[in-house]
């Protein structure tokens, strides 16, 4: 059983937002430099303008209402960056809940424990095929031929090869070849049904281990307690 936990750390978000926060302080700072060489120019320039050919002040606005902008643009972007943030340190909070929890997912890969493998498949409609069972190496351990009815339905293997065997205990990987009543083929989805071990946050979204299989929250289908 792996030990659970998650990886990322406050540390590495608190990073993020100094950066991010310096950052936007830097943008700010600069405009603020800028906007008064702006203005310094501009008086400037109003002073020593001649009578006969006076500035437009036409630009003078539009040139203001950019500067406006871009001060607008910077706030902006520094609440995005917070709200980026703070969502994150949610959805990190929310990802410790699968933690040991069993999950049923989309995908392929689970975990052989105590002689049993489960996954559950969903076919468009009544039909027959072949259900393969392969292991890490990919080697073919199991086969058999298989009936489907529409909708969702339950398979679970036992463990025992083809060999007459039992396979030992580890992440095997399932694959479906299915047709319908009429012979033409059709698309057999498969989930896999397993305990989180453990939460990945290093990527864009978090990521829930289950064995090898590596499943993202929005594809999780439902959780529950593990039988006891």
């Amino acid at each position: 059983m792996a030990t659970t936990g998650v990886t990322g750390t406050t540390t590495t978000a608190s990073t993020s937002t100094a950066a991010s926060s310096s950052s936007g302080a830097n943008s700010s700072k600069m405009l603020a430099g800028n906007f008064d060489k702006f203005l310094l120019l501009l008086t400037t320039q109003l002073k020593n303008q001649s009578p006969l050919d006076p500035l437009d002040t036409n630009q003078f606005t539009q040139q203001l209402v950019q500067f406006a902008s871009v001060e607008q643009q910077i706030k902006s972007n520094d609440m995005l960056s917070s709200l980026l943030t703070a969502t994150k340190a949610s959805t990190a909070t929310n990802a410790l809940g699968f933690v040991g929890m069993q999950v049923t997912a989309d995908g392929t890969t689970t975990k052989l424990e105590n002689g049993s493998a489960s996954w559950n498949f969903n076919a468009p409609r009544a039909g027959s095929g072949t259900v393969t069972v392969r292991d890490k190496s990919g080697s073919t351990v199991f086969s058999q031929p298989t009936t489907f009815t529409p909708g969702a339905q339950a398979f679970r293997w036992n463990g025992q090869t083809n060999a007459g065997g039992s396979a030992p205990a580890g992440d095997y990987t399932i694959s479906v070849a299915g047709t319908d009543l009429q012979g033409k083929s059709m698309t057999v989805a498969t989930e896999i049904i397993g305990t989180v071990d453990s939460v990945d946050l290093t990527g864009e979204s978090a990521m829930l281990n289950i064995g090898a299989a590596r499943v993202p929250v929005d594809k999780v289908k439902s959780m529950r307690k593990p039988a006891a």
